[in-house]
């Protein structure tokens, strides 16, 4: 959060951060976030938090940069409600939160992209694009994965070994979670390719050729699945893992909703479930710019 605070007045400064695109994205991010609250997909930190994440990517990146991110918070939001109550009988007690999401959630799904648009106004590199565009689609093909892979009739195997395992285990992956994935980071490769079709991009001077944005697409299906698979390996092998005795199960949650402490089982005590999203959307953006790069 310093970080961008202090890169946001340093532009100030120097004239780069358009004043339309500040207050436009404040004013997308509060109604957006205002609603998701009382749809009940954010809470009160979290809404706050898609604020000032949705207002710097539009200030910082631009209206490509933020319709993106729109792009990932509505439909996966909107895939958070799809079959809820079937969802919270089969894996709320593996799951660290809810579907409400809270500021954790929001930096570490939009933290990235934020950084990635403060380094592209200051240089306006097209790999920078590429990254955020990866970052987008790891992000989004994780968060339908999870969503949708639940709901798989077989039973999910963990990544690392292939040995089966419950519902909700972090590392967790099944065939109609990998499809979700794919369509995830599918849908981020079409609305990119739709939005660098428009007018408005057109008129700026960093315009990326037309083989350029094809290699956008190629970037979000391979960045946003490459880094969907390294979130389940790092599921599967050093995220937190805690287990209730209440329940007699393992659990992402430290503490259960009854208040007890469950103890620790396994994982780097650091690396939640928060974090395991945080640098999957890091390691997502890394090999998208890499694709770009060579592509």
């Amino acid at each position: 959060m310093p970080l961008l605070t202090a890169g946001a007045l340093a532009l100030l400064d120097v004239g780069r951060l358009d004043p339309l695109r500040l207050v436009g994205g404040l004013a997308l991010s509060g109604v957006i976030a205002t609603a998701a609250y009382y749809l009940k997909a954010l809470n009160v930190s979290g809404a706050l938090g898609a604020v000032l994440i949705g207002t710097s990517v539009f200030a910082f990146g631009g209206w490509t940069w933020g319709f993106l991110l729109i792009a990932f918070f509505v439909t996966s939001s909107a895939l958070s409600h799809y079959r809820a109550r079937d969802k919270q009988g089969l894996a709320a007690e593996k799951f660290d939160k809810g579907s409400r999401r809270d500021w954790g959630q929001v930096l570490a799904n939009g933290g990235v992209g934020a950084l990635l648009a403060l380094a592209h106004l200051l240089w306006p590199y097209p790999w920078l694009l590429a990254a955020f565009v990866a970052a987008i689609a790891t992000v989004n093909a994780d968060t339908w994965a999870t969503e949708l892979g639940v709901l798989s009739k077989q039973p999910p195997r963990l990544i690392s070994s292939g040995k089966p395992v419950a519902v909700g285990t972090s590392g967790g992956v099944t065939a109609l979670g990998m499809l979700a994935a794919v369509s995830g980071a599918l849908l981020i490769s079409l609305v990119i390719v739709l939005l660098l079709g428009g007018r408005a991009l057109l008129r700026h001077p960093q315009e990326l050729t037309t083989m350029q944005g094809i290699g956008l697409l190629v970037v979000a299906l391979v960045g946003g699945l490459a880094g969907a698979l390294f979130d389940s390996l790092l599921g599967a092998t050093v995220q937190v893992i805690y287990y209730s005795p209440t329940r007699q199960k393992e659990t992402e949650k430290r503490i259960d909703p009854d208040g007890k402490v469950n103890s620790y089982r396994r994982g780097w005590r650091w690396l939640n479930n928060d974090a395991v999203n945080f640098l999957s959307s890091l390691f997502g953006a890394a090999v998208g710019a890499a694709v770009f790069l060579l592509f």
